[in-house]
């Protein structure tokens, strides 16, 4: 269950010189992703020690026990993913507030988040840069990302707060007033369907374009507020004054809107995609005939000079709800707000806004409490020392209903390689540093397997397929630990005691052995 914050209780042992066994409990309380919540279950799942992991979410909430050998691990499930907003809903026929404001979020990101990172990593390493721009994206994504460093490191980029003035402005036109109009344009008011139905019409708002006002508060909020974030980007001296940017912003002459022919705005997610489709294969077409370096040199020669550009300094900015200088929440209000107005959609106060694009869920004292009890009862038969699975509940809670579902925990699934069967809890174990050629033999007489690769994370120790005869003979005759050491470059710190090695076998006989626990070698 996906929870607004989350409370993890573990566990550790000691034996006192009474050797009467205690259990310590520790209490980590703090909101998390979840890769770190994953991160902490697989230390959980290492040292094999139970865990209590619960949550909240309103009036919601959720309890699942973790307990070595007799559960699954967290990790082990997925929640599945939250619902999206389809794009073509979100970007021309939006008729909720929480899509306008989704579209602000997104729009902060695109204009002042995403294209400021992109132009750090190019002055960082421009030829890494290239490479992974033109290895790993799409002919769409990777004209995007140039036309990002271009915009933001050509001539045309701000100079000083008047240029982010009128920025802003322009933004203003482009954003409220002329893609609004495009739109209109392709599908006017009294647009019809193939099925001769009024296009505009059910849950599509036909929207209206907005004309600046200086005296409108709205309009001027996002006026100061773009131009200070494009400012902060540039390093250039915020202005707060309302007065002045008012005064300079009525100013400002916009170019009249003039309509364009042959612009594609797509009715629904699936021509989207299969316009996307289209073209990716159109490029993958052009693209087979190129080198991997003719590719690079392509990109660096549609980017910027480096040495030119390698003095501007540029920030990105990142997301921060939480302050209320920073002119973040002011953007994105602002702009959800002037969109809404496009599509007569009713507005929302800043706090709301605040609340649906930072993801804040309001705690519940009385939710809090009830899950604590839940966890207490838990951990109570723990110490309790219950070795039967039944022994344990699951909670899934929703006071508002009220509703109250208790569930045992899923046992761990088993899988089995020659005659032995495992879990996730189990692990193959070698408690002293061994050379490899030992190593080796060792696993052939006590496992019966042959051990086809070893590596430990992305380091490769040992594979016979790929290494070179001289070398392999070599580490033959080297521990383990020392290979590591070698293959990493770095001396293993005196409190590194043990290493986490996965590896690829056969049988005796030479058929591939799939699934096989992984190997806690402790070398001190």
């Amino acid at each position: 269950m996906k929870t607004a914050s989350r409370y993890l209780f573990a566990f550790a042992s000691y034996s006192k010189i009474t050797k009467i066994e205690k259990t310590v409990l520790y209490l980590v309380q703090f909101i998390f992703f979840i890769e770190l919540g994953e991160y902490i279950d697989r230390r959980c799942v290492y040292y094999r020690k139970p865990l209590v992991d619960s949550g909240t979410l309103g009036t919601k909430a959720s309890v699942q026990v973790v307990v070595p050998h007799l559960t699954e691990s967290y990790s082990s499930t997925r929640d599945p993913p939250d619902p999206s907003i389809p794009m073509c809903l979100l970007h021309n026929f939006p008729n909720l507030i929480e899509h306008t404001i989704q579209w602000a979020r997104d729009n902060f990101a695109g204009l002042f988040t995403i294209p400021a990172q992109q132009v750090e990593e190019y002055q960082r390493n421009p030829g890494e840069f290239a490479q992974r721009t033109s290895k790993n994206l799409s002919e769409y994504d990777r004209n995007e990302i140039i036309e990002n460093v271009q915009r933001s490191l050509g001539s045309d980029r701000p100079k000083d707060f008047l240029d982010c003035i009128k920025w802003s402005r322009n933004l203003f036109q482009q954003q409220f007033h002329n893609t609004i109009a495009q739109l209109l344009y392709n599908f006017p008011h009294d647009h019809k369907t193939t099925a001769g139905e009024r296009f505009w019409s059910g849950n599509k708002r036909c929207p209206h374009v907005l004309n600046f006002d200086v005296n409108n508060r709205t309009h001027l909020d996002f006026i100061v507020a773009a131009s200070n974030l494009l400012a902060h980007i540039y390093f250039i001296e915020q202005i707060r004054d309302r007065e002045y940017i008012a005064e300079q912003v009525s100013k400002i002459k916009v170019q009249e809107f003039q309509p364009k022919s042959g612009v594609q705005i797509f009715e629904n997610d699936e021509q989207l995609k299969t316009d996307m489709e289209k073209k990716r294969r159109k490029n993958s077409i052009i693209e087979d005939d190129q080198t991997e370096q003719e590719k690079i040199n392509k990109l660096l020669n549609r980017l910027p000079k480096h040495n030119e550009i390698r003095s501007i300094n540029i920030r990105a900015h990142e997301f921060e709800k939480d302050n209320d200088s920073n002119f973040h929440i002011d953007y994105i209000a602002a702009t959800a707000n002037l969109r809404a107005e496009n599509y007569e959609i009713q507005s929302a106060d800043r706090s709301k806004i605040k609340r649906i694009a930072g993801n804040i869920i309001p705690a519940i004292a009385t939710t809090t409490a009830m899950v604590t009890g839940l966890v207490c009862l838990e951990v109570y038969k723990f110490i309790q020392g219950h070795k039967n699975v039944e022994s344990y509940k699951n909670a899934f809670v929703n006071l508002a209903l009220p509703f109250f579902g208790f569930s045992e925990p899923v046992p761990p699934r088993k899988q089995t390689y020659l005659d032995h069967e495992f879990t996730l809890w189990d692990r193959l174990d070698i408690q002293r540093d061994m050379i490899l050629e030992e190593f080796l033999e060792y696993f052939k007489n006590e496992y019966k397997l042959v051990v086809t690769m070893l590596a430990t994370g992305l380091t490769v120790l040992y594979s016979p397929h790929f290494m070179k005869q001289a070398s392999r003979a070599g580490d033959m005759k080297r521990k383990i630990s020392e290979i590591y050491a070698t293959a990493t470059n770095t001396n293993i710190p005196s409190h590194v005691r043990s290493l986490v090695l996965d590896f690829t076998c056969e049988d005796l006989e030479g058929n591939d052995i799939d699934d096989v626990p992984y190997i806690r070698y402790t070398f001190r």
